[in-house]
């Protein structure tokens, strides 16, 4: 009998990885195929957002139409991280006369060789693997065998490169994304995962604005994991940061808010932010709340999740001023640089149309300048 691992966070699960193993089971003859959400992937810190118990049911009505798919709770039972060489010795214990195939996207096998005990992996099963956005599977083949001493089987199949931060993110702000099933998106509604704790904010903002607020989330929380910031921060702060834009002074929300003197319009919105983050919707976290207190100004001794929600404001994909492409290329490749440029470009903007420079401003753009200019 031939049989297939596949596993992942699942977090959620989406209408890729269905066709995902529908392609294996076609390419390689598999007569069962297990589903093995992990419980804490090695490669994700702060772990999955939605329970174990809800991946392993989004998991089971995702594939409820895949025959020769089961889902397993090895590895959510097993508990710890959940590293593929214990999952492969498992289930090479549990079919020791089976062929056995464990399933990786290209863009997993890419770094293969960097997994924990990698070689006795290949030991227990054969790695099969498809490819996956722009990652290719084909070039793999010399180096994989350099390392291991045998080859990986190639599944003829190219899957759709679908982020699970982008996914989680429409959903926190109550989207329908097409790449999940319609059960599975049903089951998230039901039970209200990926909502974020302070959702009731966007409430506050005006369509447009909520769209913005959407952009500025998913530039900030799929850049967030290589800075090391929790997306769950990176999500709030952004979720957040123009709470306050409509809300009139006279509010009940802002009752107790402090009047701040010299601070103008366009920027005032940050500080009532900050207030209406901790004071209405409960968030105590100070760098989430120096995000939303910044995030138009910018000011010295920026945080990391700060200089992340400063940028994604300035430049989520809905911006447009002349060489805001550059800006946005850079901010992939180097925060910090980028704070710099984003910086002066305001700054010369703002002088341009005689417009008056916030001081906080331009202090930002001095701290920028002496710590990360190159």
């Amino acid at each position: 009998m031939k049989v297939g691992i596949f596993g992942g966070s699942f977090d959620p699960v989406h209408c890729e990885h269905v066709r995902c193993v529908q392609a294996a089971v076609a390419a390689l003859g598999l007569e069962r195929v297990f589903i093995v959400p992990s419980y804490v992937a090695p490669h994700k810190a702060g772990g999955a957002r939605a329970s174990e118990k809800a991946r392993l049911q989004m998991c089971r009505i995702a594939f409820q139409n895949v025959p020769e798919a089961e889902v397993s709770d090895y590895e959510i039972s097993a508990g710890g991280t959940s590293y593929s060489y214990l999952t492969c010795r498992y289930f090479r214990q549990k079919f020791s006369n089976c062929e056995l195939y464990f399933l990786v996207g290209a863009d997993m096998l890419e770094n293969f060789f960097l997994w924990k005990n990698p070689q006795d992996i290949v030991k227990n099963v054969t790695v099969a693997a498809f490819g996956r956005g722009g990652a290719k599977v084909h070039e793999l083949h010399t180096r994989f065998f350099e390392a291991f001493g045998c080859d990986f089987v190639e599944i003829p199949f190219t899957g759709e490169e679908i982020s699970s931060t982008e996914l989680r993110v429409a959903l926190a702000f109550s989207k329908s994304p097409k790449a999940l099933d319609e059960g599975v998106l049903r089951y998230i509604r039901e039970h209200a995962l990926y909502l974020p704790q302070a959702a009731q904010a966007l409430e506050l903002e005006k369509p447009s604005r909520r769209e913005h607020s959407y952009r500025v989330a998913r530039m900030a929380c799929v850049r967030a994991r290589s800075l090391g910031i929790l997306e769950e921060k990176a999500l709030l702060a952004a979720l957040l940061h123009d709470c306050a834009k409509y809300v009139p002074a006279h509010s009940e929300l802002l009752a107790h808010f402090s009047p701040l003197e010299g601070v103008p319009e366009p920027v005032l919105h940050q500080f009532t932010g900050a207030y209406l983050a901790e004071n209405a919707f409960g968030i105590y976290d100070e760098e989430i709340l120096n995000a939303i207190r910044y995030h138009t100004s910018g000011r010295p001794e920026m945080g990391k999740l700060e200089k992340l929600v400063f940028l994604a404001d300035m430049l989520e994909e809905g911006r447009e001023f002349e060489g805001v492409k550059e800006l946005r290329a850079l901010f992939w490749r180097d925060l910090d640089a980028c704070l710099v440029a984003a910086l002066s470009h305001q700054i010369s903007y703002l002088q341009s149309s005689e417009k008056p420079i916030y001081p906080l401003t331009a202090e930002a753009y001095e701290w920028a300048k002496r710590e990360y200019a190159k």
